[in-house]
């Protein structure tokens, strides 16, 4: 065999087995590709790990339908996902303290607690119960208060007898008894036409929802109260983790930090930029006494149920950040 058809069949065969190496990563999100957690781990995460595996993720929750990703995980049937501390207290009810008001304060302190070694019992029990690494966490946007009144809302007190339109879930309904207002469970499609109408005096949601649903139309001020600063976590297969060479488990881990904070940056700017629209259109937009809806607010949730579950002394390490 001539030299030169040797080696093309030694580079071919090079090349075969380095194909072969490559990895597949499916995800499964229920958000669209327009996203900007999406965006994010297309820009960010995809181009990070390029080199060894094929990132296949799948939008809309088209592979699994949304509230099962995790289960598919732990059975070894998907490989990655975007989970939110309320799906994983499902299985892990020490998740629900992240669930609560006012434990995060904003984007930094997030990000403070998922790398402090607090979290590091969390992480443990996410593999051993789930079999799901938690990698990063990806900054969703605060919620404020949006109102059709015209009365300055600077304390707790000021939300009373105040019909604030909160999810129709026991947990969101509580958070609004918490915050002190009168919660008024609604579908998300009724709350344009019930602040037009009155029939509810405000609503909670963060800035982009505020200006997508045009809520901006039918009410006059936001109270930057941040009583959630709402997050979602890069959540991965432990099986596929261990299988990984220590390079690529390095290459995933950062790929999913700089997907993070690439998506953090911007969600952020969007939030600044949003809130000069919303004055042009006319809103009043202001911060309440913080420190007496947080002292208010834990102190509510401490004396509850859901507090049960969270290990003792951990609300104080949190705030202590």
């Amino acid at each position: 065999m001539p030299a030169r058809t040797f080696l093309l069949l030694v580079l071919f065969a090079a090349s075969d087995l380095c194909i072969a190496e490559r990895i597949t990563l499916r995800l499964s999100f229920d958000a669209p590709a327009t996203d900007q957690r999406a965006i994010a781990l297309m820009e960010k995460f995809e181009p990070g790990i390029r080199h060894f595996a094929n990132f296949q993720p799948h939008w809309n929750a088209s592979l699994f339908r949304q509230g099962t990703e995790l289960v598919a995980v732990a059975r070894g049937n998907l490989d990655m996902t975007v989970t939110s501390a309320q799906q994983l207290a499902e299985f892990i009810p020490e998740f629900s303290i992240f669930t609560a008001g006012y434990v995060h304060r904003d984007a930094t302190h997030q990000v403070a607690v998922f790398d402090a070694p607090l979290m590091d019992p969390f992480r443990q029990k996410a593999e051993d119960i789930l079999g799901v690494k938690l990698l990063s966490v990806m900054y969703l946007g605060r919620r404020q208060l949006n109102l059709r009144t015209d009365q300055k809302i600077l304390k707790p007190g000021d939300l009373s007898g105040i019909k604030l339109r909160m999810p129709n879930s026991s947990t969101w309904q509580f958070l609004g008894r918490a915050l002190g207002a009168s919660p008024t469970p609604m579908a998300f499609s009724e709350v344009y036409t019930a602040l037009q109408t009155g029939a509810v005096d405000g609503q909670d949601n963060p800035l982009p929802t505020v200006v997508n649903s045009r809520f901006y139309e039918v009410t006059k001020q936001i109270i930057l109260t941040s009583h959630i600063v709402d997050l979602n976590y890069i959540a991965f297969s432990k099986i596929v983790w261990d299988s990984l060479t220590a390079a690529q488990q390095g290459d995933v881990q950062k790929a999913a930090d700089e997907a993070a904070e690439y998506g953090r940056r911007n969600q952020l700017a969007l939030e600044e930029s949003l809130m000069q629209f919303l004055r042009d259109e006319g809103l009043d937009i202001y911060e309440p006494d913080l420190d007496a809806f947080r002292d208010r607010v834990q102190s509510i949730y401490k004396q509850s149920e859901y507090a049960r579950s969270w290990p003792r002394g951990l609300l104080a390490e949190i705030n202590s950040l």
